[in-house]
């Protein structure tokens, strides 16, 4: 379990992250959505021990991410945005540096670029920005890491690959996998992200499940306004709207209305979903 407590980070005079807490427990694919500039990226490199917290304490299992420790090391894999292009073939570089993870696959890898279409002999360096992004997908769903902190995975892949992504980042994970994702593109991923994480400028304002969130919110595609609602998007034939779940009803979550929701009633939805 990785557990955050008051971290706190700045880029000289300007504070990213400001006494955030939270925990993140294995077997889950996270979403974690936040506007730009909120300290999503930041918040990737801390958690894998690229960065130091300047303030509070980050522990995966009891251990701190920027000790570097070997065992830690070799349980986890953070996936930047923009990704390496080697100047070597995906099968060799993946056959050469899996050996970091003890638990890598190299069949697994082959077997995942077959999925993603990708040629294992081809030279990454003369790969397409897409091919190069699921060269390195499959690397790190090989290395079978038990934390694994991914920066926009989708971002320079195309409408198949992404259901592609989907098929693989699901079918490739452990049970016990911790799996964090930053995203912008709710929609590429909302039928595997569970639980969401909502990041706002310093601070967490939200880190439920999708059973709790669609418990607590309402979440209405009917033509009838609703009062007391929090949210209201008008669409073709109605609207999607969001409100507070009086009666016990299930929903849908629709992942943009709840963003928009969470943004535009901050202090009431961190008072709703208090633990």
């Amino acid at each position: 379990m990785i557990t955050v407590k008051n971290l706190s980070f700045s880029y000289g005079s300007k504070e990213v992250l400001r006494n955030i807490s939270m925990e993140v427990k294995g077997g889950s694919i996270y979403g974690l959505l936040g506007e730009n500039g909120v300290g999503k990226t930041t918040l990737l490199t801390l958690l894998c021990g690229l960065k130091k917290p300047q303030q509070g304490s980050i522990e995966v299992d009891g251990r701190f991410p920027f000790d570097r420790v070997p065992s830690l090391l070799a349980e986890q894999f953070y996936l930047p945005d923009e990704v390496t292009p080697v100047h070597a073939k995906a099968e060799s570089f993946a056959r050469e540096n899996g050996s970091l993870w003890p638990r890598y696959d190299h069949a697994k890898f082959v077997e995942i670029l077959q999925i993603f279409e990708v040629d294992p002999q081809q030279k990454m360096d003369s790969m397409s920005a897409g091919q190069l992004k699921k060269t390195w997908i499959a690397f790190a769903l090989s290395c079978n890491a038990r934390y694994y902190y991914m920066d926009e995975p989708t971002n320079g892949l195309d409408i198949p690959s992404k259901a592609q992504f989907r098929k693989a980042i699901t079918r490739y994970t452990s049970e016990e996998s911790a799996v964090i994702i930053s995203t912008h593109q709710v929609r590429d991923l909302e039928n595997i992200i569970d639980p969401i994480i909502i990041l706002d400028k310093q601070d967490v304002l939200l880190n439920a499940s999708l059973e709790e969130i669609g418990s607590k919110l309402f979440f209405d595609y009917g033509t009838q306004i609703q009062p007391g609602t929090l949210y209201l998007e008008q669409t073709p034939g109605g609207s999607i709207q969001v409100y507070p779940n009086t009666t016990g009803e299930e929903s849908k979550v629709n992942l943009e209305a709840l963003f928009n929701a969470v943004h535009q009633h901050k202090d009431l939805i961190k008072e709703m979903f208090k633990k």
